[in-house]
């Protein structure tokens, strides 16, 4: 993609305004958690110590808003608190320009580097920044400063007591995202009715995975019908595949593939209504015919064999499923599991996140590069913005800490819409400022206003929150005594500073995902071959089988896909040319490695008992894919094809005549098919680079 194109999309991208299910009672909340502190502070200290307080509370309330599964009101004490300390630290050094820059480098660089904790601290960290380069203008003396800073933490508090005292929803994250994982798992049911072999995304089970994790506090207070139905989502997916699959389940036309027809519709529907129940919290409603079709004794006469299996584990797994929507269930999770599921509390978080970011502190990191990137251009938005005779310094620098991500298209899409956000709503603040010329009384209702519709509006698009934010800012600082007269041309021209510095950083110092393409790439082969040998395992020793190594090798393959999509979809909005592979191969190696994880899936759904005979040749067969994993692993990254012939070499013992030396017992049907489709899709992969292994970057 080309500069031109590469810059038209993202500012396309920018100005994008989505349609989201609005949270008005939450809103309201954030808002009345920030007019009392306003109010408070108003009276009692003053329009300089409101403004800060208004600071504090509007920042926790923001931080609550942040996708986490922690607890809200322990995100909006920790924004609270850490906005307090950045604050006192800025106002006591401000004075000095030289400590201050080193200060503000050695804050944005920690605040850039707590990307790898997740987003949500770095989104947190980032605000805490940007908003501390204003409020460590309101202070007049150090003991002012620790005022300010007590009532940015009281903000916090107060945020968070609002939540504790009036709470919306509980547990909502949770909900939607288990509910999102049973609605996948329906619509993936319904989509195998016509599409025996459809992929499934993995991203929902994932998603209800990480939000299954809980703190010893939260697991005293979580409802029952949390408990345990994620576990059962994860089984349903190989069961539902194995009974449509064409080549180890029924046949493709004929009464069974009717009937398999018929139960994954009737499971679609019981899927949906537990998904409905959890969601909302409210009795299960399912129509008698679906639970008819799923427990009808005509399962035992229609089907045999796998697929007969297969129904009886789906009519089990659904009769879970509604037991836990009703809440009256008792499944949980595995001992085996439960290190997984838990999440650590915040002081026992700290030395995992210093880990993580210790880990990132090399060049080649997209985390560090961004660290690097934003703390240098803090420190030039905010020595431009002071030599500048504009006053409001620190807009420029505020701009870049708040618009720049690890990631090139977030960075300039969220650099335009800032600079269109700030645009209209500094114009439209001062508008009505020049009008109606409101007190700090009136300007501080205002700002909760525009906060309000901040809460309300952020999830639809980054350039609708700045508009908000900009003439939140514009009426407090108006509030705390800033000259209205100079608002319009200052802030918007130190705006466009800041936007322009994020940029030009970017380009000059650039984490492009494109060239790591082809290592995400090598990394899914090594996961998901793992994961296929893994299955193999079982079948070559089922009594000294483990279901938790299986278990884990398909999470790590799963990982591992989702960061292969996310860095192809990251790739394509960059300007930069394809480093030895195609849109058309990654499309094309992505569907071989999918359907390469989909039948080690379906093999997983068949695992022998621990009662069964060992399978000859299933261990070399493991043993031969890993090896050959390897090396195509090598391959992809030196932009070879790889090679299977060892693989393809153990399939061909299985056909030797019993009288070769090298032949080997042939296992049944259902096994040497599976075996031979994954063959096939890592031959599939290796067809697939062809086109693009002679190609230079």
């Amino acid at each position: 993609m080309s500069w031109l194109r590469a810059l038209k999309e993202t500012a396309r991208s920018g100005f994008t305004i989505e349609r989201k299910r609005l949270e008005p009672l939450i809103a309201l909340r954030g808002a009345a958690g920030l007019a009392l502190v306003v109010g408070f502070a108003l009276a009692v200290f003053g329009p300089a110590i409101a403004a800060s307080s208004a600071f504090g509370a509007f920042q926790a309330a923001i931080a609550t808003f942040q996708r986490s599964w922690r607890p809200r009101p322990v995100l909006a004490l920790v924004s609270g608190a850490s906005l307090a300390v950045s604050t006192f630290v800025g106002y006591v050094t401000v004075s000095h320009t030289g400590l201050f820059v080193a200060v503000l480098v050695l804050w944005t660089f920690a605040a850039g580097m707590s990307w790898a904790a997740g987003s949500t601290g770095g989104i947190i960290a980032a605000s805490n920044v940007s908003i501390m380069l204003v409020t460590v203008t309101l202070p007049t003396s150090v003991a002012d400063a620790a005022a300010h800073a007590a009532m940015m933490a009281v903000g916090g508090l107060v945020q968070a007591s609002l939540i504790v005292l009036f709470p919306i929803r509980r547990w909502g994250a949770q909900r939607d995202a288990l509910a999102d994982a049973l609605a996948a798992e329906a619509d993936y049911a319904r989509r195998l009715r016509d599409d025996p072999v459809a992929h499934f995304d993995p991203v929902p089970l994932m998603t209800a995975r990480s939000a299954a994790a809980v703190t010893p506090a939260q697991a005293r207070r979580r409802p029952a019908e949390l408990h345990g139905a994620r576990k059962i989502a994860e089984r349903l997916r190989p069961v539902l595949a194995s009974l449509a699959d064409p080549a180890l389940g029924v046949p493709a036309e004929g009464l069974e593939r009717a009937w398999v027809r018929e139960m994954l519709a009737a499971a679609g529907s019981v899927l949906d209504a537990a998904a409905r129940a959890i969601r909302l919290g409210e009795p299960v409603h399912i129509a008698p015919t679906d639970l008819g079709v799923l427990r009808t004794p005509d399962n035992e006469v229609i089907l045999v064999g796998p697929p007969r299996r297969a129904a009886d584990r789906l009519n089990v797994l659904l009769a879970d499923v509604l037991e836990i929507a009703e809440g009256t269930g008792t499944q949980e999770a595995p001992s085996g599991d439960l290190e997984t599921r838990r999440r650590p509390t915040l002081l026992r978080l700290v030395p995992v996140v210093l880990t993580a970011m210790r880990h990132e502190l090399r060049r080649s990191s997209p985390i560090f590069r961004h660290a690097v990137r934003v703390s240098v251009v803090a420190a030039a938005g905010y020595l431009m913005g002071t030599a500048l005779p504009l006053g409001h310094a620190y807009w420029a620098p505020m701009t870049a800490v708040m618009v720049m991500r690890p990631e090139f298209s977030q960075t300039y899409s969220r650099s335009v819409a800032r600079f269109g956000g700030t645009l209209v709503g500094v114009g439209v603040a001062t508008g009505i400022v020049q009008a109606f010329e409101p007190d700090a009384r009136l300007a501080a209702g205002l700002a909760v206003f525009c906060a309000l519709l901040m809460y309300l509006l952020m999830r639809t698009g980054y350039a609708v929150g700045q508009v908000c934010v900009s003439a939140y800012v514009v009426f407090l600082l108006g509030m705390a005594g800033d000259d209205w007269s100079q608002t319009v041309p200052e802030r918007i021209l130190l705006t466009l500073v800041g936007g322009l510095l994020a940029m030009v950083s970017y380009a000059l110092f650039p984490a492009w995902e494109t060239p790591r393409l082809r290592n995400r790439l090598a990394e899914w082969l090594l996961t998901d071959s793992a994961y296929a040998a893994t299955v193999l395992d079982r079948y070559a020793d089922p009594a000294g089988g483990n279901t938790e190594d299986v278990r884990r090798a398909l999470l790590t393959t799963r990982e591992a896909r989702v960061v292969w999509q996310e860095a192809l979809e990251t790739a394509q909005h960059e300007p930069v040319r394809h480093r030895g592979i195609s849109r058309t191969a990654a499309d094309d190696a992505q569907q071989a490695l999918a359907q390469l994880g989909r039948v080690a899936m379906l093999m997983e759904a068949h695992l022998p008992s621990r009662s069964a005979d060992p399978v000859p040749g299933a261990a070399e067969l493991a043993q031969a894919l890993r090896r050959s994993a390897e090396q195509g692993a090598k391959a992809v990254r030196e932009r070879r094809v790889p090679d299977w012939e060892q693989a393809r070499r153990v399939l061909t013992r299985w056909d030797l005549p019993e009288e070769d030396p090298e032949a080997m017992p042939p296992p049944g049907p259902f096994l040497r098919n599976g075996a031979a489709m994954l063959v096939e899709a890592l031959e599939d992969f290796s067809r697939a680079l062809e086109g693009s292994t002679n190609r230079k970057s």
